[in-house]
Parts: C-alpha cells; sequence; structure tokens
C-alpha cells in the first residue's frame, strides 16, 4: 500500500522525518493506542503514513552506504512537533536539497554498477550458452533451443499470438510468468513486445516450446525495469498455443460479404 501523502525530505523536516522510529519512546504504548474515535484514527493515520514513507528512505540510505542517526530523526521529529526547532528553515532546506541530491548520486551510481555488471555478465552467460549443441543463435545475437517441437502454423510479426511463458534473469531469478498472472496464457499482438520476443517466436510452429536468450539490446537495454535491471539478459521459456492472423477479421468479413 502507497503512503496517503508524497513529502519531499524538506517538508519532511517540519513534519519530523520519521515517525517510524519513535518506538524509542512509545514502545510501551504502542499495543494499547486506541483507534476507536475518526479523530484517533485520522491522527495515527497521519503518523502511520509519515512513517511508512521515511522507512523507505532511511532503508535506501542505508543501503546506499550513507549513515542514518535514528535518534536524531526521532529527536528532529518531536521538536518540529513542539515547534523547537534548532536549526533555521533556510539552512534546513539547504541541507536536505544538498542530501537529496547526495541520494541522488550515489543511487545513479549504484545503478549504474548494476547495469554494468548485467552487461558483463550477461556477455559471458551468452558466450557459454551457445556453445551447447542444442542451442542455435540467430544473426541479432538471439538464442533458442528446442525444448517441444510443433506442427501448427508459424506467425508473423503483426500477427496475435497465445502463448505461456515464464521469464527470468540469468541468476535464476523469475520476474514474470503466466503462472503470476493465474496460469491462464494471454495474448498479444508479437509486434508490440522486446525485439527478442518478435523476432523468435516467429521461428515457433503452434504446439512448440522453447527457451530463449535474449540479450539486453534485444530486450529492455539500458532501461531500469524495477525486477529487471539495465542491461539484463532474459531467459523465457515460450510454448506458442495459437495464432490469430493480422488480416484474419478482413478476411472473415470478405467472406461473409461473398456469401450473401
Amino acid at each position: 500500500m502507497k503512503p496517503f501523502y508524497k513529502f519531499s525530505l524538506v517538508a519532511l523536516a517540519v513534519l519530523g522525518l520519521a515517525a517510524c522510529n519513535q518506538e524509542q519512546k512509545t514502545a510501551a504504548s504502542d499495543t494499547n493506542v486506541q483507534l476507536n474515535t475518526d479523530a484517533q484514527k485520522e491522527a495515527y493515520s497521519v503518523g502511520a503514513s509519515i512513517g511508512r514513507y521515511m522507512a523507505g528512505h532511511i532503508k535506501e540510505q542505508e543501503a546506499l552506504g550513507l549513515p542514518v542517526d535514528r535518534t536524531l530523526i526521532v529527536t528532529g521529529f518531536t521538536q518540529g512537533l513542539e515547534g523547537k526547532i534548532q536549526l533555521q528553515d533556510e539552512e534546513m532546506q539547504k541541507i536536505l536539497e544538498a542530501l537529496d541530491k547526495k541520494v541522488n548520486d550515489k543511487r545513479q551510481a549504484k545503478a549504474k554498477e548494476v547495469s554494468d555488471k548485467s552487461l558483463k555478465d550477461g556477455e559471458a552467460y551468452l558466450e557459454q550458452n551457445k556453445s551447447k549443441p542444442e542451442v542455435k543463435t540467430t544473426e541479432s545475437g538471439l538464442q533458442y533451443e528446442v525444448l517441444q517441437a510443433g506442427n501448427g502454423p508459424k506467425p508473423k510479426a503483426e500477427d496475435t499470438v497465445k502463448v505461456k511463458y515464464k521469464g527470468t534473469l540469468i541468476d535464476g531469478t523469475e520476474f514474470d510468468s503466466t503462472e503470476k498472472h493465474g496460469g491462464e496464457p494471454i495474448e498479444f499482438p508479437l509486434n508490440r513486445v522486446i525485439p527478442g520476443w518478435t523476432e523468435g517466436v516467429q521461428l515457433m510452429s503452434v504446439g512448440a516450446k522453447y527457451r530463449f536468450v535474449i540479450p539486453s539490446n534485444l530486450a529492455y537495454g539500458e532501461r531500469d525495469m524495477g525486477t529487471i535491471p539495465a542491461n539484463s539478459t532474459l531467459i523465457f521459456e515460450v510454448e506458442l498455443l495459437g495464432v490469430t492472423p493480422a488480416d484474419a477479421p478482413a478476411a472473415d468479413e470478405a467472406k461473409a460479404e461473398s456469401s450473401k
């Protein structure tokens, strides 16, 4: 669940920054908090929302190697509520703007580190994988392995395909699959997905199951997709269940007209 509010670090300084760490002073009463009236629930919701939001920021700062003094965060929160802040607003604003920049710089450096590693590891994996006798490599660099042959039609890029699939990173981490979406096959126009899919699925006949190893330049490239780091080589197991030709509706309408 997302927080009810979105705060900048500057605004959070006024609000107290991190209610999420007040357990140092309130742990004894946490389990006995009264949430019976609307006013109680409103007050609690404001605090919980700030706390949850800041918990993510604190966790990220620590992961980036930036120190976080939780005791001072709690002190700042308390003094902010009491109107006894020891720094001027202008000074706090400059400090927090500098902290924003520091966090962003660290975040970008970390993202580049992960991206560079993903690219290097992907290249090594592709080099090792292509040496397997059952693996074929296309001119674009796409690698594929036939797990199960099919005997139906092959799709064209403009066609709509029905598939089941599982996608993983080269370390085996699963980031998506039809099973995660209820297990039912999905349908989509083949030319509206990543290039590795558009090229690879056209090699398949209906009824076939292939394993694709897709280089990053045929996947999401330098884009960080959250569960898929930038420059990631992707592995997909794809089962092609059906093909709907792009011109099928027009052909059906023509047939209907001719029968009148």
